[in-house]
């Protein structure tokens, strides 16, 4: 079956993930998309995303652009940029489904794309039965993007925040693992990095099998952890054990970070639990499943004169659609899943 758009983005079959064919879907995006004359593009730890990130920014050269590599990293990470910047981004990852499959994930500058969006896109892209290969395109490097994510969260929380936890952070391939320790650890928290793999792992955050658990459980009581943080594979969703190893399900972590960001207005699919319903004070509106569709509520809903509007997904996936504000601080908006 062709790659075709899912619940959040753009997905395939490695073999069938074609230079030509990620080139035309980047060239469709970038032709619609406002830019600085710029796309940025990131990766996750999939052995076949630089060969895809390639041919995406191929399709940025034929869009007339220049692509901007900037490695590694989150996609919110990547979001967040291309919101400072004021441009347009493509992140190469299929996020917790096995390597051998990846995907594309589009961004404006005011965040990830609307269903509308990939309806305009997979229009775009035409027939691809004679594509020609995308043409070989330099990147300027520029890792910039992953050190802003990290200021956008210590810059933010109080240095101290963490402080007297000792917390374990399960790397695995996530493209976190560049950044999740370094933020828990500028925040007080003594950080203990367990199980880094050089071969991609499909960690889907939301169905962790049994062998998994029992070695969250076991690395908890070995390194007396407070707690365990992870992600999935592109690191849009997080994963957050207690001290006993047990999973925090991520419909529970949402209305927590709502409620500590101070939100009033809650956006979810229907598959969440109904917590939210629960809370005082606060107004929640259901959509269908997928981060487009929690992102064209939260929009429906700020139309409506709703303030402090966030979003989140059954999978823990935060949005924040209001600049959220602590002891003088501020945390800007960012719309799109983030785990952190």
């Amino acid at each position: 079956m062709a790659p075709k758009f899912g619940t959040s983005g753009l997905r395939g079959l490695v073999v069938e993930l074609t230079d030509p064919l990620c080139a035309a879907y980047a060239k469709a995006f970038l032709q619609g998309a406002k830019t600085d004359g710029t796309v940025l593009i990131g990766r996750d730890l999939r052995d076949s995303s630089p060969r895809i990130a390639a041919a995406v920014a191929g399709g940025a050269a034929q869009a007339g652009l220049k692509a901007i590599d900037c490695g590694v990293l989150p996609p919110p990470a990547l979001a967040f940029e291309a919101t400072r910047r004021g441009t347009a981004a493509v992140m190469v990852t299929g996020s917790h489904i096995p390597a051998d499959r990846n995907g594309l994930k589009f961004y404006t500058a005011l965040g990830e794309i609307t269903k509308a969006d990939e309806t305009a896109i997979a229009a775009g892209v035409g027939d691809l039965t004679n594509a020609p290969a995308p043409p070989e395109t330099s990147m300027a490097q520029d890792e910039t993007a992953l050190a802003n994510y990290i200021a956008r969260y210590t810059d933010f929380f109080a240095p101290d925040a963490l402080s007297g936890l000792r917390i374990g952070v399960y790397e695995h391939s996530s493209a976190a693992r560049a950044c999740l320790g370094t933020i828990l650890s500028a925040l007080g928290a003594q950080v203990v990095p367990l199980g880094r793999s050089e071969t991609f792992v499909p960690v889907d955050t939301e169905a962790l099998d049994s062998d998994t658990q029992a070695m969250l459980a076991g690395w908890a009581k070995e390194h007396a952890l407070d707690a365990i943080v992870s992600t999935d594979g592109d690191a849009d969703r997080p994963m957050l054990a207690d001290a006993s190893g047990a999973i925090i399900p991520g419909d529970r972590l949402g209305p927590m970070t709502a409620q500590a960001l101070g939100a009033r207005t809650l956006v979810t699919p229907v598959s969440s639990n109904t917590l939210t319903d629960t809370m005082d004070d606060v107004t929640v509106h259901r959509t269908r499943i997928g981060s487009p569709y929690v992102i064209a509520g939260m929009e429906a809903a700020q139309a409506d004169g709703a303030t402090d509007v966030v979003g989140y997904e059954a999978n823990g996936g935060f949005l924040i659609g209001f600049t959220a504000q602590q002891d003088g601080r501020t945390l800007a908006p960012l719309m799109t899943r983030d785990c952190v």
